[in-house]
């Protein structure tokens, strides 16, 4: 078993590089809609014992109370970056349990089960941290790791590389993981497009209900030139 720890921003301010093609209303309901299909999923998961949500957003806690999981709001430090509010967190769920943790961000509409799995079985068999790259192979969008290797927590600018540096300035190995459903994160109308061409014909996700939508559809026909083609599917990789 595993736990995961998923922080959320607050929805008003989330996906603001999207301004140019979604409404702030459309940009909000798109960032939930992605975190309720990761929460529904996660909260079925046979391997995972518990979610965590870490998120100031007002409605923060009902959200978690919906999907069973537990609700960490924004830790009072004087520091309130990202990193600082993960490590807070992660120390102490860790401190709780054996069980290996693994960090998520919620707008990867296109993770599975089969992605957690994977990540969790490649970090038991290295005893290490797994970096789960996005499809760029420069941000972290997953990392999996238990007490034994907690890493310095780099999100933000070549997380990836960043990550990898941690794990070995600090002795312990370091795999990189290249998965589909990792490696698509939403943040621009680039990653929009190529969620759209990725998505299966006929699924149910809330994600992609919302994105068949008449207005939401119109309006990305409009403003997006064209639909980039999806790069290379699922693929397990490690190294340094």
């Amino acid at each position: 078993m595993a736990q995961v720890l998923m922080p959320l921003k607050d929805l008003v301010k989330a996906k603001t590089r999207l301004a140019g093609l979604l409404s702030t209303s459309q940009r909000r309901a798109l960032a939930q809609a992605m975190a309720e299909d990761l929460l529904a999923m996660l909260t079925e998961h046979p391997a995972i014992s518990r979610v965590h949500l870490l998120s100031d957003d007002p409605s923060a806690h009902l959200l978690a109370a919906r999907y069973e999981g537990q609700h960490w709001p924004d830790v009072s430090l004087p520091d309130r970056s990202l990193n600082t509010q993960i490590r807070t967190a992660a120390t102490e769920i860790l401190n709780r349990s054996n069980e290996p943790l693994l960090i998520v961000h919620a707008d990867l509409p296109l993770l599975g089960r089969a992605d957690i799995d994977t990540a969790v079985a490649l970090q038991r068999d290295t005893g290490g941290l797994v970096v789960g790259a996005d499809r760029h192979r420069l941000g972290t969008n997953l990392l999996c790791f238990d007490h034994n290797c907690v890493p310095d927590f780099c999100f933000g600018e070549n997380s990836c590389r960043r990550h990898l540096a941690s794990a070995e300035a600090r002795g312990f190995p370091a795999k990189i993981l290249l998965r589909q459903g990792i490696g698509l994160d939403v943040d621009e109308p680039a990653d929009l497009a190529e969620l759209i061409t990725a998505l299966a014909p006929g699924q149910t996700s809330r994600t992609a209900q919302l994105l068949a939508t008449q207005e939401l559809a119109n309006r990305m026909a409009v403003s997006m030139p064209s639909i980039a083609a999806p790069e290379d599917a699922n693929r397990d990789v490690g190294e340094r």
